[in-house]
């Protein structure tokens, strides 16, 4: 399964070129770790260079905390690989295949999408359930609001929400919450933001990551 989802994974990045996506990469420096963090969603083109049903998303994210040794605070990483089939007639929502690569493990999920792509508004959800043994529950929200501000300077922000469900008794809830502000200058980004993570069932344990971003798009 995992040779299987690894395979599917990188078909999906070879053939990303062809949905002619800018690349966006974020580098995040805050009090408690530096993170960089690559993340596009685009239609793949049809032959005539229209938008066809096909809507490919890609994230890869890594962070280094400050306090790392030898054995503990060690590097995280992430791989998403989603393609959704997005049928006019369901207004927005589609069923969507996810693949995901972190440091413990492969995970395959599938579930439901919706999106909005506007001018000055993004909204990009997703509910999906691992397909293994864990059969974890993920919701995954990401809403983005840049308005014009002049003729060259726009408002630039953005809510990310990410929540695992899991359905064992005996595993925590994870909820982060991503949020950044500040300003959109000639395809660059910049501005404040914060990092925070909640771990636990009962009681939860808090993690801030305050700082500073830089968004490019390539």
């Amino acid at each position: 399964m995992k040779n299987k989802l690894k395979n599917i994974i990188t078909a999906l990045l070879l053939y990303a070129s062809n949905a002619t996506a800018q690349i966006p990469v974020e580098v995040f420096v805050g009090n408690e770790k530096a993170t960089i963090d690559i993340m596009f969603f685009k239609f793949f083109k049809t032959t005539l260079g229209e938008n066809s049903r096909w809507l490919f998303f890609n994230r890869n994210r890594a962070s280094i905390d400050y306090r790392m040794t030898k054995t503990e605070y060690l590097p995280q990483f992430g791989f998403t690989e989603a393609l959704s089939y997005n049928h006019p007639k369901l207004k927005g929502f589609a069923p969507v295949f996810v693949g995901q690569v972190l440091n413990w493990g492969v995970y395959p999920k599938a579930g439901i999408q919706y999106v909005i792509l506007k001018k000055e508004i993004t909204a990009f959800t997703w509910l999906v359930c691992e397909t293994l043994k864990s059969r974890t529950i993920d919701y995954f929200l990401l809403f983005r609001y840049t308005p014009q501000l002049s003729d060259k300077i726009k408002l630039f922000t953005q809510l990310e929400s990410i929540n695992t469900l899991p359905t064992s008794t005996n595993s925590n809830y994870i909820f982060t919450q991503r949020i950044r502000f500040g300003l959109s200058v000639s395809g660059g980004q910049f501005g404040v933001g914060t990092d925070v993570n909640e771990t636990g069932r009962n009681n939860f344990t808090y993690t801030y990551n305050i700082g500073g971003f830089l968004r490019h798009e390539f």
